[in-house]
């Protein structure tokens, strides 16, 4: 309604035609929002339980909404483009077994191709495991495009999420934790707008938690198999956390056993166990086909070849934050990170946990904490302590690295929410109707930023998402790396790029990354090494156009090559 556009064109008060600001709008929409639930609720009850009791309908539901609702912002927010050295590393990872090998030849000048968590001897291969290309491949070879698989990721963890929720807690509550993982991890999140890999983890771990409770409840040998399916998978994706994860298992199946049933126990494991081998197998064959050793893994190699990055060459301390690149705040905060003690770095992590929380479900944590008197949801907590623990020895944190037990992080909501809603004042359901509250709660937080993004052209949006948090779709897509691409897109024929860095460069934002088949790539990203090097590859690419690429001006400058003086006078 274009007559209420000029409403919405400030959110400062003394600006706004009503004397609105941010706060005043939030506070109406989301009363309107709630007014408008209370009065369908009747309508809402009955079609949540028709719904809800059909399991089936209710995981492809599940599995298609976050997809539906990330294709809807494609006008907007095209397919993401990779902006950080793990994501480039996973995509060569892709494009390695999209060439049905697991390791590339080396170049003949791999001086030139030294980066982030690539190795160039003996072999050109991605130092991440099989499983972290494994579903952008697929995704490439289906949809074209890696990003297809990345998609896939986040709709099967979605649905898992409500699968393995199913094991647990009754199909309604199953059906909101569901959703939950639709809200918080679907098409604004960082897993659906990235090339992580973090939303495969996640499904890897749902198969697991959610085989658990049903192995326990019969002992079939189906649901060994899926446990073992589970395990491989996360083998496959995150070696090291896998270790946490069989821990925890083992811990699950052996002191929740009260009938002490070790003859389908042991036959149980044994099953879980050879489904998994093949993972172990193929593990073994990638670091015999990358590193040249069945034992030696292309990130210990990596390790043993580079050590550990250096400080970075700037001082952050003497320049405010937020004149800092994005990437230079990334360094900063590893740096900050690393830098400290293993209780340091505890205790710095945990503001990175509302990752795997909405505001408004941190109050069904506080009610998770009744739940306690039960010895499974004991071991929920013992199996996050763990993981927290464990991961803590990695310098830098990322939030895939408990990507296995983010299904863990919804069931404490939900069984907290669950809970709350048994509470009873006199005679009114008091806990049910507060637990509806904050699910509604979490559902205006989602349709608040969806529409602020699936209308980012408005200027209302514009005023809006300046105070957006945790903001993950596409915010590279304009960034200087976008605008230098397309720019070398739109030449003609073969390139060739010198990346040539200032003194003062920031570590970690590199440039040089090129595809798992270097010489037939269209544009080929090299170090500057100086001209007498450089000869060298320009003699090895004499049907490229090479140019000079100055990543440290603002904007990064793109000129042609100039050969040598020598050359030009012959």
């Amino acid at each position: 309604m274009p007559f209420l556009a000029p409403l919405f064109r400030s959110f400062q008060p003394l600006e706004n035609p009503l004397g609105f600001g941010a706060s005043d709008f939030l506070v109406l929409a989301l009363a309107v929002f709630l007014v408008t639930c209370i009065l369908l609720r009747p309508w809402i009850e009955t079609a949540w339980q028709r719904i809800v009791s059909r399991p089936a309908w209710c995981l492809l539901l599940i599995a298609l909404l976050p997809v539906a609702l990330r294709l809807a912002l494609l006008p907007r927010h095209p397919a993401p483009a990779a902006a950080t050295p793990g994501e480039f590393s996973r995509l060569l990872e892709a494009g390695t077994l999209r060439r049905f090998r697991l390791a590339n030849p080396p170049h003949e000048f791999p001086q030139f191709f030294e980066t982030f968590f690539v190795l160039q001897e003996p072999t050109y291969s991605s130092i991440d495991p099989v499983g972290q290309g494994l579903p952008l491949a697929i995704g490439h070879v289906i949809f074209g495009t890696a990003w297809g698989g990345v998609v896939l990721s986040v709709a099967a963890f979605c649905a898992l999420c409500y699968w393995m929720l199913l094991g647990w807690t009754t199909p309604g509550w199953a059906f909101a934790g569901g959703l939950l993982a639709v809200i918080e991890f679907g098409p604004l999140n960082l897993w659906m707008n990235g090339y992580s890999g973090g939303a495969f983890a996640a499904s890897a771990g749902c198969v697991v938690f959610g085989a658990l409770p049903r192995l326990k409840e019969s002992w079939r040998a189906r649901y060994a198999v899926i446990l073992g399916i589970g395990v491989a998978l996360l083998l496959l994706t995150r070696p090291y956390e896998s270790i946490f994860l069989v821990l925890g298992v083992a811990l699950y199946l052996l002191l929740l056993d009260a009938r002490r049933e070790w003859r389908p126990l042991g036959k149980a494991a044994a099953i879980a166990f050879a489904v998994a081998l093949p993972a172990i197998g193929l593990m073994l064959l990638e670091n015999q086909q990358v590193t040249g050793s069945w034992t030696t893994t292309p990130t210990a190699l990596s390790q043993y070849q580079y050590g550990v990055p250096p400080p970075l060459t700037f001082q952050p301390a003497a320049v405010p934050h937020r004149q800092l690149t994005p990437q230079q705040q990334l360094d900063y905060k590893i740096r900050s990170e690393a830098g400290g003690g293993y209780f340091e770095r505890l205790e710095y992590r945990v503001r990175f946990y509302r990752f795997f929380f909405l505001p408004t479900l941190y109050l069904a944590l506080i009610a998770f904490l009744a739940t306690l008197r039960e010895f499974r949801f004991q071991w929920v907590v013992l199996m996050l302590l763990l993981f927290a623990l464990g991961v803590n020895f990695i310098p830098a944190f990322e939030f895939h690295d408990l990507a296995a037990c983010v299904c863990l992080f919804i069931l404490m909501s939900v069984a907290g929410l669950r809970r709350l809603s048994f509470v009873r004042i006199g005679g009114w359901a008091a806990g049910r109707d507060a637990a509806v509250l904050l699910l509604l709660l979490c559902a205006a937080h989602f349709l608040l930023w969806y529409g602020a993004h699936l209308f980012d052209d408005r200027e209302w949006s514009a005023a809006l998402r300046q105070y957006e948090v945790w903001d993950a779709i596409n915010h590279s897509s304009g960034d200087f790396r976008t605008t230098i691409s397309r720019q070398l897109e739109a030449e003609p024929g073969k390139q060739l790029v010198f990346v040539r860095y200032w003194p003062a460069h920031a570590l970690r934002d590199e440039w040089v990354y090129n595809a798992a088949d270097i010489d037939s790539a269209r544009v080929v990203w090299a170090r500057d090494l100086g001209e007498p090097e450089d000869e060298k590859l320009r003699g090895y690419y004499k049907d490229r156009t090479a140019w000079i690429l100055e990543p440290d001006a603002r904007p990064p400058r793109l000129t042609r090559y100039q050969a040598p003086q020598l050359e030009q006078v012959q």
